[in-house]
């Protein structure tokens, strides 16, 4: 844990220092999907990468950290100006200090912290190192599976929003067909699905679900949860029919057994 624990700290007064050098808040996104890989790549490293279920981990966490800095990147998140547009919004209504102390205490140190309990789990796998199982196979099978959806999802979104820059009243304002027909945010489903999975092969090597590391999981959805409901606040007041859309939609778990109340018009 002592290389891992200096790494957050590092990470840490990196993210923060450049945050109040450049005044763009968005440098815990640029490392979002690199930090983790080093994370589990020291646990695995730990294990002289001789650990098969260490070694898996690795590999898809891995994947999914490719997979998301490519969307990152077209995305323009590391240009210069990248910056999250809901940091401006929010400095709006926490100006001067009260931005900085948030900057500090949850963009820098309560997301990078987060960062780091999501990997935990590699730690367990670490501490009990045990025969790749069945159990293994059907966790890293979900794994993929999820990283398919997410990366289905953020190609419809990016697909959509291409389509939107061309037009000159775009009809829909925002994306209701595809796997966003059955969910609000798929990608975002998928992504905390990951996270759970990771736990599930702390929780298989220890041969107990009872695990601390359920910490990291738990405290990312939580994040995406309240995320998602001051991004949800910002498209309301921009387009007044994204109300019939979230009437109609579930915000993440699809809901197969019940009828689609409303075809969202613009």
């Amino acid at each position: 844990m002592g290389a891992v624990g200096w790494i957050f700290v590092g990470t840490c007064a990196a993210t923060w220092l450049l945050s109040v050098l450049t005044r763009e808040y968005s440098w815990v996104d640029r490392i979002w999907s690199v930090i983790p890989v080093v994370y589990v790549a020291v646990f695995a490293g730990s294990a002289g990468f001789a650990d098969a279920r260490l070694n898996v981990m690795l590999a898809l966490v891995a994947l999914w950290g490719a997979r998301l800095t490519f969307n990152f990147a077209r995305k323009g998140g590391y240009a210069p100006g990248g910056e999250d547009y809901r940091w401006a919004i929010l400095r709006e209504r926490l100006t001067g200090w009260r931005f900085q102390l948030f900057n500090l205490f949850f963009i820098t140190i309560y997301q990078n912290l987060i960062l780091l309990l999501i990997t935990l789990p590699a730690w367990t796998a670490l501490q009990h190192r045990a025969r790749f199982s069945a159990l293994d196979v059907v966790v890293a099978g979900a794994f993929l599976a999820c990283l398919v959806g997410e990366t289905v999802a953020d190609q419809q979104q990016w697909d959509f929003h291409q389509w939107k820059k061309r037009q000159a009243d775009p009809s829909p304002r925002f994306l209701t067909t595809g796997l966003f027909r059955f969910s609000r945010h798929p990608n975002f489903l998928f992504e905390q699905a990951q996270w759970w999975l990771v736990f599930a092969f702390g929780a298989v090597a220890a041969g107990s679900l009872l695990q601390p590391t359920v910490l990291g999981a738990a405290l990312l959805t939580l994040l995406f949860l309240g995320s998602t409901r001051f991004t949800e606040s910002i498209t309301r007041s921009r387009y007044p029919e994204y109300a019939a859309y979230q009437a109609a939609t579930p915000a993440l778990l699809p809901r197969p057994w019940r009828p689609r109340r409303a075809t969202v018009h613009s």
